[in-house]
C-alpha cells in the first residue's frame, strides 16, 4: 500500500480517494469529499492532482507498481516455474482479498473513467503481463513448461482468467467465491494445460 506517512499529505490524498471511490463510486465522488476523508483543504488536492481522472491514474500506477514489486518478490522466492506460477496466481487472488476496497477501484471504478481507457499507456500492466511472460519462459528454458505454447498468449489468458474472478467477487461483495479455492482451481487448470508431460525414462 501506500508509504505509510502521516504527514505526506499525497499519500494521504490517494488513500482517502480509494476509501470514497470505492464506496461512492468514482463519477458519484466529489474531490471535496476526499479532501475531507484526507483531512485536507480542497485546494490542497489541487496542488498535487490536476483533476479526478488524475488521482485515480495516480492510484493504480502507485499501486500496481507496489503489487509489481512485492509479487516479484513472493514468487522469484520459489523453486521452479511450476512453483512460481502457482505462487503467483495465489498471491494475486490472496491480494483482492486482503484489499476489498482497492479491488472494488480496479476491478470496477477504473474502467469507468474514459481518460483512463483513452490515454492509459498501460505501462504497470505491460509489466504486470511480462512477470508472467518471464515465468513461461523460465519454464521453457528449463523444460517444465511445454515448448509449443506462445508465452504471450498464455500471460493474457491467465490475466484474464485472474481478472474475470477478481471482478466477479468484487461485484458479489465476496459471496460467490471463495478466492483461495479459486486460486487453486486456476492454477491446476492452466499448469495441467501448460506443464511439459514427463518423457518416459523407460525408453519405452
Amino acid at each position: 500500500m501506500f508509504v505509510n506517512n502521516k504527514n505526506n499529505k499525497r499519500d494521504r490524498i490517494l488513500k482517502a480517494a480509494v476509501q470514497i471511490f470505492a464506496r461512492k463510486g468514482f463519477y458519484n465522488s466529489k474531490v471535496a469529499e476526499v479532501a475531507r476523508q484526507a483531512g485536507v483543504a480542497d485546494g490542497t488536492i489541487y496542488l498535487y492532482f490536476k483533476n479526478k481522472d488524475e488521482i485515480l491514474i495516480s492510484i493504480f500506477e502507485e499501486e500496481m507498481g507496489n503489487f509489481i514489486a512485492g509479487i516479484k518478490s513472493e514468487v522469484f522466492a520459489e523453486e521452479g516455474s511450476v512453483s512460481r506460477l502457482k505462487k503467483f496466481i495465489h498471491t494475486h487472488l490472496q491480494f483482492v482479498r486482503k484489499n476489498p476496497n482497492l479491488a472494488q477501484v480496479f476491478q470496477v471504478e477504473l474502467r469507468q473513467s474514459n481518460r483512463f481507457i483513452k490515454e492509459y499507456t498501460g505501462s504497470k500492466l505491460k509489466e504486470y503481463l511480462d512477470v508472467i511472460g518471464t515465468l513461461i519462459i523460465q519454464g521453457q528454458e528449463e523444460g517444465s513448461i511445454r515448448q509449443d505454447i506462445h508465452p504471450g498468449l498464455v500471460k493474457r489468458a491467465l490475466f484474464g482468467a485472474l481478472d474475470e474472478i477478481a471482478t466477479e467477487w468484487v461485484l458479489s461483495r465476496g459471496g460467490n467465491h471463495d478466492l483461495d479455492e479459486s486460486a487453486e482451481q486456476v492454477a491446476r487448470i492452466f499448469i495441467d494445460g501448460v506443464i511439459a508431460p514427463r518423457r518416459d525414462s523407460s525408453g519405452g
